[in-house]
């Protein structure tokens, strides 16, 4: 039906004064100080705020084109609502959309499958239920972090990881055309940077000599290419023979946590691999395998890596798998290396990311100034 207009008349937008303006239906006309008159459009769309500058008079934009706009943006909203498959009459709901979700991600390469099930099934889904995914809402998600946050389990970080799978749930759902487009703003809890934690050269060492005592045949490799790489656990974990470039001293990973990469490796880490490359067996695919895992490599080396942590008389609670990683690169950055260069061996998606080991420990900064006081000479 057809807006009746008793305000925004061309009779009272001609009789306007300079900076004057007359709002009716969400559309407002103002006369700008040059004379010329500006339509703008201020409305509600299944709960978000739509504000948007049409166009001048001195460009041919009359009322018609906003009330065409909100049309149009109501319409958008609708078929937003209405963008389904085909035999459907309804929405997809949040309990629908999560599980359709997850099966998406299995049959292809999403990652972090087993976690992102874990979140939905636990906290995700029993929260937002049937609600349908148009209307997730900013508030709803406010909801759901106080909520969180007041059951006193979960902390900022973890309740971050809960909200990013959320994100890409509604980010998917977009791009499978589950939905028109995003209906909410995710803004995480702010987090505060915690120490990292890593090994110092003499721990290294009884770190190593406890894995190579130790009974379980991964735990030694395991351990040496994670301080020798910074690779990460499933990095590691799942490493194809095939890709394993010993001339070149390279190992490439097709899937890693910031997409496909090759990992440069030691001269060292190249010859520690080849006898175990040399007496795998003909058909073996993956340089840990395992009969028990879907996957057919390991998956899982927690429990021995505990066990070699406390054989090296070292802090169980501190230091754990992923404190190999930390090590390699806390200690890259302080031999001197730039940190572009740490980024490309770590695999960190963003410098930003790779900033924060340079803090952990001041001698090599303070080696650098004196190196720069020395080249300048400045002693009197």
């Amino acid at each position: 039906m057809a807006l009746k207009f008793a305000k925004l008349t061309r009779t009272n937008i001609r009789s306007l004064s300079h900076k004057q303006e007359i709002s009716e239906h969400g559309i407002t006309f103002k006369r700008l100080s040059n004379g010329d008159g500006r339509f703008a459009v201020n409305i509600m769309v299944d709960g978000q705020r739509v504000h948007r500058v049409i166009g001048k008079e001195s460009e041919g934009v009359t009322r018609l084109q906003a009330e065409d706009f909100i049309e149009k943006a109501r319409t958008d909203a609708r078929h937003g609502r209405l963008n389904l498959p085909k035999g459907r009459k309804f929405g997809f709901s949040f309990n629908e959309a999560a599980k359709k979700y997850l099966d998406r991600l299995s049959t292809g390469d999403g990652k972090n499958i087993k976690s992102k099930t874990f979140q939905f099934r636990l906290h995700l889904t029993p929260f937002f239920k049937d609600t349908p995914l148009t209307k997730i809402t900013t508030f709803g998600i406010e909801r759901y972090k106080k909520f969180r946050t007041e059951q006193g389990k979960a902390k900022n970080p973890t309740i971050n990881r809960e909200l990013a799978t959320l994100s890409h749930l509604l980010n998917m759902a977009v791009e499978w055309s589950w939905i028109d487009h995003k209906p909410c703003r995710i803004k995480k809890f702010k987090e505060e940077q915690s120490k990292i934690t890593y090994l110092t050269t003499e721990q290294i060492k009884q770190l190593i000599d406890a894995a190579k005592n130790d009974y379980h045949v991964a735990i030694y490799p395991f351990i040496v290419i994670g301080l020798e790489t910074s690779m990460r656990k499933l990095e590691i974990l799942s490493v194809a023979i095939k890709d394993i470039d010993i001339e070149n001293r390279k190992i490439y990973i097709p899937k890693a946590k910031a997409g496909a990469r090759s990992q440069p490796i030691t001269k060292h880490l190249a010859e520690f691999l080849k006898p175990y490359i040399n007496n795998a067996d003909q058909n073996q695919t993956w340089l840990f395998p395992s009969d028990r895992s879907e996957s057919g490599h390991m998956t899982c080396i927690e429990r021995a890596f505990r066990r070699v942590v406390k054989n090296a008389e070292l802090d169980v609670k501190t230091i754990n798998r992923h404190t190999l990683r930390h090590t390699a690169i806390t200690h890259l950055v302080q031999a001197g290396v730039d940190l572009p260069t740490v980024q490309r061996i770590s695999g960190h998606k963003s410098l930003q990311m790779v900033v924060r080991y340079s803090h952990q420990n001041g001698k090599h900064i303070q080696s650098a100034m004196d190196a720069l006081e020395k080249r300048y000479q400045l002693n009197d």
